[in-house]
């Protein structure tokens, strides 16, 4: 436990030392929630879809999250490339450890991104549909979190440079992001779309802000959770493995 507690308190610290990151990681919520929000509801209200900016913002919620979370494994590369990680490796302790402990550090962070992109869309007039909801959508919050930390550190495990990281994470997280209706309603789609958004976890990350933030949702909050928390699990599982396996 010690180990863990450790290395969640090393990447806190390191998040909350680089004030750029902390700011330059809002520009694009930031820049989707306004000019997505205030550009297209017009025609979201048009077609009879209701107030777009509350439609978007749990989705925007959800981005500032997965980017947040799976970035988080690009410290990973880093820590490999300028010798941290060995050190931190031969150390006598538990490698599930060290890993589940960068995995909470790397997931806490993701949380604390959402919930400022939350606070600044309740700036410029989202209101949550139920007050008594907001801490239930922190657990999702995390767990949404949790899930793509393992996945972005399961996938730094197995690369050496960051420019390898980038381009995997630019075929995998943008179709994440825009294939899991956060920017578009779910309902309606064509087959071969609303195959992919059912294989698309962070799909049920975003329909579970919906269902506690706009009382409005796809899936329906128990299934939300149920896939989460299975797919969360599996991904905990698998980036353990390959941290594992890394070579110092």
């Amino acid at each position: 436990m010690k180990t863990i507690y450790i290395m969640w308190l090393r990447e806190l610290k390191r998040y909350f030392r680089s004030k750029s990151r902390m700011v330059g990681s809002l520009g694009q919520p930031l820049l989707f929630l306004l000019a997505l929000g205030y550009g297209l509801g017009s025609v979201f209200q048009a077609a009879g879809q209701g107030n777009y900016f509350d439609f978007l913002a749990p989705g925007i919620i959800g981005m500032s999250i997965i980017f947040t979370a799976i970035f988080s494994g690009i410290q990973l590369i880093w820590d490999r490339q300028f010798g941290f990680l060995k050190e931190t490796l031969v150390a006598p302790v538990s490698r599930f450890n060290i890993m589940l402990g960068r995995t909470l550090g790397g997931a806490t962070v993701a949380t604390l991104q959402g919930v400022v992109v939350f606070i600044l869309a309740m700036v410029f007039g989202f209101r949550p549909y139920s007050w008594l909801a907001v801490p239930v959508v922190l657990v999702f919050m995390l767990l949404v979190a949790l899930l793509f930390t393992a996945l972005g550190t399961g996938i730094a495990s197995l690369l050496e440079d960051m420019q390898g990281f980038q381009l995997i994470m630019n075929f995998l997280v943008m179709p994440l992001f825009f294939l899991s209706g956060a920017l578009f309603p779910l309902s309606g789609l064509p087959a071969v779309l609303s195959g992919l958004t059912i294989i698309d976890p962070l799909s049920y990350g975003i329909d579970s802000f919906r269902a506690l933030l706009v009382n409005s949702s796809h899936f329906g909050l128990p299934l939300d959770f149920t896939v989460l928390f299975i797919v969360t699990l599996a991904f905990l599982a698998g980036g353990s493995y390959l941290f594992s396996k890394i070579e110092v």
